[in-house]
């Protein structure tokens, strides 16, 4: 389905197979989630969730998934940088509840890099598939931070502690084949079959048994709401007070500063954009 030039990071395309599409466009910043961004995809999220169709489906433009929190917004800010990354996360915080909440099935397709708090928005799905190429890495500890957009509650219950905490200690980069292994995804793909293989599949739930589908996901999720609410508010409170620090500050800036910014329409910039992370 063609889709016309837009300005706005995220979109909703409603798609006459009986599915709605939250797209992800932002493809230049790599759908790094500052304010703005985090912001539109809370209202777009929220707006999905009022009319969900049979099934929704959750994939991004360009040639990353989410390359997690744009660490340019988040360091120049000083003594705001935590009021800042709070006012992030809570925006991305509240679009991850309203999906995770859907009544109906929602799929995630994911190519590229998924960083930071990329990996919490690409697990919330019900069923998540990743190009075989696609990258996943945490990288919260390597500017410290900690995990936010629900990855600490995702991770452990997908992956078992182990792993997740190799995942989350050690910012281990999973493919998308690595990620199917773990139990991080539902299946990986050839590349040029996820898009496709993501519209089917979303299709194919929206033709299904709408009665019975929703019955099923809401005994897969019974109890679960309530418990990644309030783990989703502490992530929130702990990333923010590690962001006003002095060593989280100081790992930004080298970071950002080992990397130089990219200049507009540099082949480059979505490779550096892929090592950001919220």
């Amino acid at each position: 389905m063609s889709l016309p030039v837009s300005t706005e990071p995220v979109r909703i395309v409603r798609h006459p197979d009986g599915f709605v599409e939250l797209r992800l466009d932002d493809p230049g910043r790599g759908n790094a989630l500052d304010l703005r961004t985090a912001e539109a995809l809370r209202d777009g999220a929220r707006e999905v969730a009022a009319g969900p169709g049979g099934a929704v489906l959750l994939r991004a433009a360009g040639g990353s998934f989410c390359v997690g929190g744009d660490l340019r917004a988040f360091a120049c800010r000083g003594r705001e940088t935590g009021a800042y990354v709070h006012a992030v996360a809570s925006a991305a915080h509240a679009a991850i509840l309203a999906l995770h909440e859907l009544p109906v099935p929602l799929v995630t397709a994911v190519r590229g890099a998924a960083a930071g708090g990329g990996i919490g928005l690409a697990l919330v799905g019900d069923l998540v598939l990743a190009a075989q190429s696609a990258r996943f890495r945490l990288a919260y500890t390597a500017i410290g931070l900690t995990p936010d957009c629900g990855a600490s509650w995702f991770l452990p219950r997908l992956v078992g502690p182990r792993r997740a905490a190799d995942l989350i200690l050690t910012n281990r980069v999973l493919t998308g084949d690595d990620a199917e292994r773990w139990g991080l995804v539902s299946r990986s793909v050839d590349d040029e079959e996820l898009d496709e293989e993501a519209h089917r599949t979303a299709a194919d739930l929206a033709a299904g048994a709408g009665d019975a589908l929703r019955a099923a996901k809401g005994l897969l999720r019974a109890g679960a709401g309530d418990g990644l609410r309030r783990h989703l508010a502490a992530e929130a409170r702990s990333i923010a007070a590690l962001a006003d620090g002095p060593e989280a500050q100081e790992r930004m800036a080298s970071f950002l500063a080992a990397r130089g910014r990219p200049k507009a329409g540099d082949g480059r910039a979505e490779a550096r954009a892929s090592e950001s992370v919220s």
